[in-house]
């Protein structure tokens, strides 16, 4: 096969500039905001500045990023570089954060060019045009970054670069990039501990002596910390009030639009037994739209504490694999470490926004490639995952391209499956059912919700709907999938591995 990498990008490219005039969410006016801090202001003001409600919110580097990105602006429309300029969107400055965001996907190209490559797959297999699709065309990017608007795809190419760097045991090149991502996105310090202990075990303890180690150690703290220095030390008289703007705590258990997690389901059970029970609360709402502490009516209330101890508790197992793992196996355990830490955060984390899901899908594409059963689970989360990020493409414009686009994204993944792995039919009934129970959703909310008059009586349910239920795969998939990565047969997470082993050894008999 020939290569068509760059054939790819070349298509995912003119995808991306054809939904520049796509609808985009409050996250456009973020952004210009932020460029218009970094422009305007002095260093010392950046953090402190409130005259929008979106305040500067990510570490140093995006800021110094959205400085760069200013330099260039000032040139096409100096306007939207006034701080004062709220919400403002002329032509010119719409063309020129959608070009943007095209532009810095270059990172990202080269983060995907470069984990293929490290994964030992030669460029004119099926598996490199595979994994050139799942990750070059992904439809969650596409949503998240092109049409809703963010600057995704920079950040998941760093991750991809640091990720290739440490399955080629480039230690200290994968080290330097990660500790630069996590100045960019504090969110990805949910990966640090993968990270951390792969160094430690395949890099620090891996050398010949005592004092190789303790040198090994004084290396990957030096080349770890040195972009935190970069990034922080300007702002070193202002630390605290930096970290208060990462660190929101009072935001709230969940956002508006609840991420399809454990804290979903528990937000629904809290409604439906303050229901049973007629009890009434006084305070915030879970439902309210608004973001804010949350107080549960029945359920006992939960703090940023509880949702540590749980992300913690439960990456505990894998990375426990992962430091016991024989070196020929470790980038594979690896990986799936980083999904499962990325996944633990997500079904645990604190304030998660629907949007995080990306920090498992994109992993997971990797592992997709090398395995059929870590493609099984992948296509299941898909399925869940992406579905779960419609409602940031509420616009009536968008139903179209999103179901198009979803639609053709998740049964090219399942062709390139079928050709990767053929005889793929990994998927048992129970699987089946629930992934085509996802077309009952648009089924409620564009026709029954209408023919039943229950679009105005009660016109949350579809959001409703698209959490809880994507929050029951996204459940699934965590444990079912961390029980296949630590090696443990149990009930009907068997059942499609004995399906897979059925069918390996009928097909050799075959030959």
């Amino acid at each position: 096969m020939k290569d068509l990498f760059w054939h790819l990008v070349g298509i995912a490219t003119g995808l991306k500039i054809l939904l520049i005039p796509a609808y985009h969410s409050t996250d456009f006016e973020v952004h210009r905001n932020w460029l218009a801090i970094t422009h305007s202001l002095p260093l010392n003001q950046w953090y402190v500045d409130a005259t929008s409600e979106w305040t500067l919110d990510y570490p140093p580097f995006f800021a110094y990023f959205e400085w760069l990105l200013s330099q260039v602006a000032k040139y096409v429309d100096p306007r939207m570089l006034v701080v004062d300029n709220l919400n403002y969107e002329s032509k010119a400055t719409v063309y020129f954060q959608r070009l943007s965001v095209i532009a810095t996907d270059l990172v990202y190209v080269l983060g995907v060019r470069s984990c293929l490559g490290s994964l030992g797959l030669a460029r004119d297999t099926q598996q490199f045009f595979a994994g050139s699709m799942l990750l070059l065309l992904n439809v969650g990017l596409l949503f998240v970054d092109h049409i809703h608007f963010q600057y995704n795809g920079l950040l998941f190419g760093i991750l991809l670069l640091s990720i290739g760097s440490l399955i080629r045991q480039r230690f200290l090149w994968s080290a330097f990039a990660f500790a630069v991502l996590l100045n960019f996105k504090h969110i990805f310090l949910y990966m640090a501990p993968a990270f951390g202990v792969y160094l430690l075990r395949f890099y620090c303890l891996e050398q010949a002596s005592v004092a190789s180690a303790v040198g090994a150690v004084i290396k990957l703290l030096v080349v770890g910390l040195t972009p935190f220095a970069v990034s922080f030390g300007p702002f070193w008289k202002q630390l605290p009030q930096v970290l208060s703007r990462l660190f929101p705590f009072k935001r709230g258990l969940t956002h508006a639009y609840w991420a399809p997690n454990f804290w979903a389901l528990y937000n629904t059970a809290d409604k439906v037994a303050a229901g049973v029970l007629k009890v009434h609360d006084g305070g915030a709402s879970t439902t309210s739209g608004l973001v804010q502490e949350v107080r549960h009516s029945v359920l006992p209330a939960i703090t940023p504490p509880v949702t540590f101890a749980l992300t913690a508790l439960f990456m505990l197992p894998i990375l426990v694999k992962l430091f016991r793992s024989p070196k020929k196996q470790s980038p594979l355990v690896f990986l799936r470490a980083v999904v499962l830490c990325g996944c633990s955060s997500f079904v645990f984390g604190w304030h998660v926004h629907e949007k995080a899901i990306l920090m498992v899908l994109l992993p997971l594409c990797l592992l997709t490639l090398v395995n059929r059963d870590d493609a099984r689970y992948a296509y299941v989360l898909g399925i869940a995952g992406y579905f779960s990020l419609f409602p940031l493409l509420f616009d009536a414009d968008l139903y179209i391209p999103r179901y198009s686009l979803y639609m053709s994204y998740v049964a090219m993944m399942y062709g390139q499956l079928y050709r990767i792995f053929p005889g793929f039919r990994g998927f048992h009934t129970l699987e089946w059912l629930y992934m085509l129970g996802f077309l009952a959703i648009p089924l409620y909310e564009h026709l029954l919700s209408f023919l039943l008059h229950l679009d105005q009586r009660l016109p949350f349910l579809p959001l409703l709907l698209t959490s809880v239920y994507s929050a029951l795969g996204v459940l699934y998939f965590f444990g079912a999938y961390y029980l296949y990565a630590l090696g443990i047969s149990w009930g009907k997470v068997a059942i499609a591995s004995s399906t897979s082993a059925a069918a390996v050894k009928r097909k050799r008999k075959t030959k």
